[in-house]
């Protein structure tokens, strides 16, 4: 943000200055939200009596940059506190970053591999010194990014999984669960990144298809007498195998189980042996077994006592234990094993195969199960109140589509790998005692071993805990716990958590479980699971791609309020955003588009203008009619941003829907004829009437444009302070007024009607013409009452009342009445013949290239079902188009 001096170079105009001419977000947007920061506008206090309202930021990576991504989610999350902020609630918004291990040592190794530098080089202690460097330096550029967007978060509270608070929240719950034996360690197959050099989650294991193969190799029986085949998609690894598995079910094995084979290329003998986990219908329904590099073969290994080999080091290279393959890298060796086999003949063949092959979430490279000591929590007890939780609707997910998901993965939870081999993170509190082996885990460094008494040979365990579980105490760490807080005892539990659905198992899942498991209670209340951002293709967005815009560089163009509206108006609750840089010309322009209306308003409003009450006698139907359509407004707003309904797509388009045409397009316009006349009770009436819509109407955009509704609020005569901490509008019911809105909407429709007719006439817009209404319709009355308006409106001269159609008329349906416009004098009749007649011309091209195309049942067979329904409607309208054309064209040769 600038400082004090920028400012001042910039500073706040006075509240009576005028408004310029035209908005200018660059002008605006800096000083208003330091205005706030300076303020103390979000900081929200535990000794205040109002009811609490709180969310916590989803933490974005230390390493983060503003992602399209990241917009949707922190706009969204903003939208609920300003709401909340104006209904009278006490609101923390509580800010952070996450130390994102993996992400944030990979930065910062590359960083140092510049200068031919290695974490090794530096050693421990001084390379996690670098880090937080690093960090010190770059890590609060997101932060700034989310100012840039307008994010009131209360930044005093700003907090970082590694600072010593959450460290000391880390440790304790480490701590109370090995205490209580949810945590262990134990040598299981896990995903093994060979880049990252560290175990990954389930979670951080991305699939990605893959044309492989299978290859089919023979292991000789060792008695002799034939061969045993068995196909695989990993030969490098047959260098482990311990031994080759049927299906007990399977009859063509049956003599076999039992028996031993000779394990090619290494010459050792293993059994085969029978399990019902092996699908007699994969391969040749034999497979080899390697419990040491396959998690479904290390079960297996383990159900039937087999040793494991592993024979590979953590760089993904054959180790001694692969023989004369030791020291190739994995995929090298595989090719060196598939040519070795083949010169053997004992490669019987090779089939296409397509696999999904699971990589590194960070450094995309693949994966491999591999068996090593990590540390473990059993997930199983934690999972049962976070299930249940959903299931008796203490916790709530929109939209409920996720519910499924959740609870399918819920109920088959299974322990969670949270030892990374990392440098940067929260090292593990356990201790060794190299003499005796005895394991301890506590807050600091034992004086001494518990078992053996010795004191000299304790070493801490090297590994760091997985990034996640310093994540899963967010909610609750950031307040101060294992400290009963008075941050805690105001604001937690947290109310709604708004998040990717990306992350439903990494984070959201286990934060219930934490929540539960430490404090006894859910952490939030709701979570809404955000759109996914793609592009206009339909793509997600990504680097690689190189389809996702730059967020600041949209802010420097159109402004924060443009993106905000953009973004929230183009996603409603469940469905993906097709989202394109130029959409965002929509939110500069509705944000022009209320400046340049709330300016008219202001200039009009005179020297002595004072906000007062209206006597409602003085209140024209125009007046009632917009005072009805605010508080219909205000009622659909609320009830879709109230009770956990996270519409705001919806909450978005009713705001627009009055600003832009009720109030900006119909209203303003009814209030110019008194507005430019002399002064008398009705005009004093409309003037106070604009104020009041535009006032309450900033008040309903300000949680979705904040900068251009503040800015624009204090300029209104009588307001004082700034909008952000201004109250919410509420309904005054007695001012519905829903027969008086279906008038005017007749009204607004005759007005419609009269506007194309000349539309279809060209007639320019300042001419005015003339219009005989058929008395036989039913909205006569309703014409007479409202001539004046009409005419203002439509640009009318004269309304006649007439007993049948008149001819030289263009007609209009206005429900069962006919509005005639009298074509005489407002056209230059040839050159309007020679306009129609081309236009006519144009669509029958079109409507034989249509007609051509559905004849074709080629075509009508092949094309998508919507496809060809598209035709049809436009052939359709087409039609239609070209008969009243030729009506248009019959009336204009009459004259």
């Amino acid at each position: 943000m600038n400082t004090q001096n920028d400012l001042n170079s910039n500073p706040i105009p006075a509240a009576d200055a005028p408004l310029d001419k035209a908005y200018n977000p660059k002008l605006v947007e800096e000083r208003v939200y330091q205005s706030w920061e300076t303020s103390g506008a979000f900081h929200a206090s535990e000794k205040s009596s109002k009811k609490p309202y709180t969310i916590v930021i989803p933490p974005p990576n230390v390493t983060g940059m503003l992602t399209m991504g990241h917009v949707l989610n922190n706009t969204l999350q903003d939208i609920l506190i300003r709401f909340h902020r104006m209904l009278g609630h006490e609101t923390l918004w509580l800010p952070g970053t996450d130390h994102a291990g993996i992400a944030t040592q990979n930065v910062v190794e590359k960083s140092l591999a510049k200068d031919k530098v290695s974490r090794h080089d530096l050693g421990r202690e001084n390379f996690v010194q670098k880090v937080w460097e690093w960090k010190e330096k770059y890590g609060g550029i997101i932060i700034k990014q989310l100012k840039r967007l307008g994010c009131s978060c209360d930044w005093e509270r700003e907090r970082f999984t590694m600072d010593s608070g959450l460290s000391e929240a880390v440790q304790q719950s480490f701590i109370k669960l090995y205490e209580k034996g949810l945590i262990y360690k134990g040598k299981y197959i896990i995903n093994w990144c060979p880049r990252c050099r560290t175990a990954l989650s389930d979670e951080e294991k991305i699939p990605q298809d893959t044309q492989g193969h299978l290859w089919y190799i023979k292991y000789p029986l060792k008695n002799g007498n034939g061969h045993l085949t068995v196909a695989t998609t990993r030969p490098e690894t047959m260098l482990g195998d311990t031994a080759v598995a049927v299906n007990p079910d399977d009859d063509r094995f049956r003599e076999l189980i039992g028996k031993m084979v000779v394990l090619p290329l290494v010459n050792r003998e293993i059994p085969v042996i029978a399990d019902d986990f092996v699908d007699p219908k994969f391969g040749t329904g034999a497979v080899k077994v390697t419990p040491a590099h396959d998690p479904n073969d290390f079960e297996m290994g383990r159900r039937n006592s087999l040793p494991s080999i592993i024979v590979m080091d953590e760089g993904g290279k054959m180790n001694e234990a692969a023989g004369t393959y030791s020291g190739m890298d994995r995929f090298k060796c595989r090719e060196k094993v598939i040519e070795d086999l083949q010169e053997l003949g004992l490669l019987e063949k090779i089939e296409d195969h397509a696999l999904a092959v699971g990589h590194c979430e960070r450094c995309q490279t693949v994966i491999e199960p591999y068996l090593s000591d990590q540390w473990f929590v059993k997930m199983r007890p934690l999972a049962q109140p976070a299930i249940a939780a959903v299931k008796n609707g203490k916790l709530r997910f929109t939209p409920e589509r996720w519910i499924g998901v959740y609870l399918h993965w819920m109920e088959n939870i299974r322990d969670w790998c949270i030892s990374r081999q990392l440098w940067w993170g929260h090292r593990i509190p356990a201790y060794t005692c190299e003499k005796c082996k005895n394991v301890m885990v506590a807050a600091k460094m034992p004086e001494k071993c518990c078992k053996c008494g010795d004191t000299t040979s304790i070493k801490q365990d090297e590994d760091v805990l997985d990034t996640w579980f310093s994540s899963w105490l967010w909610p609750f760490s950031t307040m101060g716990w294992p400290e009963d807080t008075e941050t805690l005892r105001k604001f937690y539990p947290t109310d709604s958590l708004v998040t990717g659905p990306d992350i439903i198992f990494f984070w959201v899942a286990r934060m219930v479980m934490a929540g539960y498991e430490f404090l006894g209670e859910c952490p939030f209340h709701d979570v809404y699971f955000t759109s996914i951002v793609r592009d206009i293709k339909g793509r997600k967005m990504s680097k690689s791609l190189g389809n996702s815009p730059d967020p600041l560089e949209i802010i420097d163009k159109f402004g924060a309020d443009a993106l905000r509206f953009t973004v929230v108006f183009l996603a409603p609750v469940g469905q993906d955003i097709r989202f394109a840089a130029d959409k965002v010309e929509m939110g500069r322009n509705f944000a022009n588009k209320l400046w340049n209306a709330s300016r008219f308003v202001l200039m009009n409003l005179g020297d002595n203008f004072r906000r007062e009450s209206c006597d409602e006698s003085s209140l024209s139907t125009w007046d009632r009619w917009i005072i009805s359509r605010l508080n219909k407004t205000i009622e659909q707003t609320t009830a879709h941003l109230q009770d956990g309904q996270y519409r705001f797509n919806d909450a978005m388009k009713a705001v627009y829907d009055f600003v832009w045409d009720e109030f900006c397009d119909w209203y303003i316009e009814m209030t110019k004829p008194l507005l430019f006349g002399d002064d008398c009770p009705q005009k004093r009436a409309a003037l106070q009437t604009l104020v009041k819509i535009i006032d309450s109407a900033l008040r309903l955009l300000h949680p979705f444009m904040p900068f251009v509704t503040d800015e624009i609020w204090r300029k209104i005569p009588g307001n004082t302070g700034m909008l952000i901490n201004s109250e919410f509008p509420t309904v005054t019911p007695s001012a519905v007024n829903l027969p008086l809105e279906s008038e005017v909407s007749d009204v607004r429709e005759a007005v419609r009607v009269i506007r194309n007719l000349r539309s279809s006439a060209n007639v320019q817009p300042a001419k005015k013409v003339t219009i005989r209404v058929l008395e036989a319709g039913s909205h006569i009355n309703l014409i007479k009452q409202h001539e004046g308006m009409l005419k203002h409106l439509a640009g009318v001269e004269c309304i006649e009342f007439v007993s049948s159609k008149p001819p030289k008329h263009l007609v209009g349906l206005f429900g069962d009445t006919e509005l005639c416009l009298s074509l005489e004098g407002v056209i230059d009749v040839p050159v309007e013949i020679t306009r129609i007649t081309n236009e006519k011309s144009k669509i029958e091209k079109e409507i034989e290239k249509l007609s051509a195309k559905l004849k074709d049942d080629k075509f009508v067979q092949k094309a998508p079902a919507e496809v060809v329904e598209n035709l049809r409607e436009g052939f359709n309208a087409y039609q239609v188009q070209v008969g009243k054309l030729s009506e248009y064209l019959d009336e204009l040769r009459k004259l």
